[in-house]
C-alpha cells in the first residue's frame, strides 16, 4: 500500500449496514446508541476507549484514537440491516436477550425504527433456520441486484453521505473456494447460473463491492475471501476484510499460546470445548456449519506455535475444539480449555482455563471498530485485504501467499503503526536504543 497523501475528511452520517439482526448487531446498534448519549460506555472498543503512544517515551504523547484519527464519530452513525425475520431492532434485542431492559427501553424509539430489508436467505447454506422475511428473485444475479437496489434506497432515505457493511449474519456450511470464485467473470458467469457454491452471504458481499461499501466479514463463510472478490475489490477501490470475529476462546488462544511460545515451553496438548444456547449456537449445531467454524478455530495454534519449525516442543501437538448446542445458556456462553504443557527436562504441566463470557458482548465493539475503520480506510484510498485489521479475526485475510498472523500481540502492533503510517507519525519498534546513548 502507498501511504495515502490525504484523507477525505469523514463529514456526513456514516451509514452501518448489517446482514443479520440477531444478538450481535443489535448488541452493537443498542451499545451505539446508549454510548453516544452518555448512558453507558463502549468497553472493549479500541477506537473508543483506546490510546496510541506517539514518538518517544519521553514525550508524553498518548492521545485517544478516536482523537488521533480521522474517524466517523458515534453521532454520524445511521444503522440499517437485513434479517430473515422482519422484527425491528429492539424487537429482535429482546428474543436475543442480551442487554437488560434498562438498557434497551432507554434507547427503545431509536431501536423500533430500525426494521430490517428482507434478508437474501438460501436456506441449504443455514440449515437449522426458517425465516420468511426473504428475497425473490429468479437468479443469484438477480438478488445481487435487490441487493444493491437496497443499499442506494438505504442512503437516499436515511441521508447518509456513505456507508460501511459488516456481516452479522449465521456461521453457513463449509464451501471450498472452487473455479467460480477464481475470476469476477467466472463469478458474474455462476451468479446467473444459480452456481451452488455462491452463498447467500457471498452475493451480499459482492453487492457491496459493486456499490463501493466496506465490507467486513464476522464469520468463517467464504463471503469475501477469494480471487474474484480480491479483484473486484481492487477494481473498485474499496477495502475488504475478515474473517470471523475473534471473541472468545480464540481470543484467550491467541493471547496464551504466543507467551508459551515465547518462553519455549512445549505443548503436548490442546483441548477445547464451549456450549452456547443463542442463535449461533442452533446454527452450529449442523456439522456441516460447524466444520467451518472448525476450520477457523483449528488453524490458530498452528501458525502462532509453528510446528514445523519447533518440532521438538508442537510437532505432536494434539489441538482439539468442540462446540455443544446448550440452550439454557443463551448467548452467556462458558469455554473449557486444558492445556497439557512440557517444561524443563520434559517434565509435564498443565494450564486450565474456564472463560465464562457473552459472546455478543465480546462482538459488539468489534462490529463497530471494524465499521469506523474501514471508513477510514476507504477515505484514505486504501483498497482490496486490510491485514492491518487481523486483531479483529480468527482467520484473517491475507495476500495469497501469506501465512495469516495470529499473535495477539503482533497484531496489536501491526494494527497501531498502520495508524500511525496513515496519519504521517513515526512508526514505533519497540528497540529502544535511543534512550540510552
Amino acid at each position: 500500500m502507498k501511504q495515502p497523501k490525504e484523507i477525505k475528511t469523514a463529514e456526513g452520517k456514516l451509514g452501518v449496514l448489517l446482514p443479520g439482526l440477531g444478538a450481535v448487531s443489535t448488541t452493537t446498534i443498542a451499545g451505539a446508541l446508549l454510548a453516544r448519549r452518555g448512558l453507558a460506555a463502549p468497553i472493549g472498543s479500541l477506537t473508543q476507549m483506546g490510546t496510541i503512544r506517539l514518538g518517544r517515551r519521553t514525550d508524553e504523547r498518548a492521545p485517544r484514537i478516536k482523537e488521533f484519527l480521522p474517524i466517523a464519530a458515534l453521532d454520524q452513525l445511521v444503522f440499517g440491516a437485513w434479517d430473515i425475520f422482519p422484527d425491528n431492532a429492539y424487537e429482535s434485542a429482546r428474543h436475543a436477550d442480551v442487554l437488560e431492559h434498562r438498557h434497551l427501553d432507554a434507547v427503545r424509539e431509536e431501536l423500533e425504527r430500525i426494521r430490517p430489508m428482507p434478508a437474501v436467505f438460501y436456506p441449504q447454506y443455514v440449515r437449522r433456520l426458517h425465516g420468511n422475511h426473504v428475497k425473490k428473485g429468479a437468479s443469484k444475479a438477480a438478488m445481487v441486484e435487490q441487493v444493491r437496489e437496497d443499499i442506494r434506497d438505504f442512503l437516499r432515505d436515511s441521508g447518509a453521505a456513505r456507508a460501511v457493511a459488516v456481516w452479522c449474519g449465521s456461521t453457513e456450511v463449509y464451501i471450498a473456494p472452487a473455479e467460480v470464485h477464481s475470476s469476477v467473470a467466472r463469478f458474474e458467469a455462476g451468479l446467473a447460473e444459480d452456481h451452488p457454491a455462491i452463498s447467500s452471504s457471498q452475493i451480499y458481499a459482492w453487492a457491496c463491492l459493486k456499490e463501493r461499501v466496506p465490507f467486513a466479514n464476522g464469520a468463517p463463510n467464504l463471503t469475501v475471501d477469494f480471487p474474484a472478490a480480491w479483484e473486484l475489490a481492487r477494481k473498485q477501490e474499496v477495502p475488504i476484510a475478515g474473517k470471523d470475529f475473534k471473541t472468545g476462546q480464540t481470543l484467550m488462544k491467541t493471547v496464551i499460546a504466543p507467551g508459551l511460545k515465547a518462553r519455549m515451553l512445549g505443548v503436548a496438548g490442546w483441548f477445547s470445548t464451549n456450549i452456547l444456547g443463542n442463535r449461533d449456537g442452533e446454527v452450529l449445531d449442523d456439522p456441516d456449519a460447524f466444520r467451518s467454524k472448525e476450520v477457523s478455530k483449528l488453524g490458530v495454534l498452528e501458525h502462532i506455535l509453528q510446528p514445523h519449525v519447533y518440532g521438538e516442543l508442537y510437532g505432536k501437538l494434539f489441538h482439539k475444539v468442540r462446540i455443544e448446542y446448550y440452550p439454557p445458556r443463551g448467548d452467556a456462553k462458558e469455554g473449557w480449555d486444558n492445556i497439557d504443557l512440557v517444561g524443563w527436562l520434559g517434565y509435564p504441566m498443565q494450564v486450565k482455563i474456564n472463560f465464562l463470557c457473552r459472546d455478543s458482548i465480546l462482538a459488539a465493539p468489534l462490529v463497530l471498530d471494524l465499521a469506523l475503520l474501514l471508513d477510514l480506510a476507504q477515505r484514505a484510498g486504501l483498497r482490496g485485504t486490510q491485514e492491518w485489521l487481523s486483531f479483529y479475526f480468527k482467520s484473517p485475510m491475507t495476500a495469497p501467499a501469506l501465512y495469516p498472523e495470529h499473535d495477539l500481540f503482533i497484531q496489536s502492533m501491526k494494527l497501531k503503526n498502520t495508524m500511525r503510517w496513515l496519519m504521517g507519525e513515526d512508526l514505533i519498534t519497540h528497540l529502544g536504543n535511543e534512550y540510552y546513548d
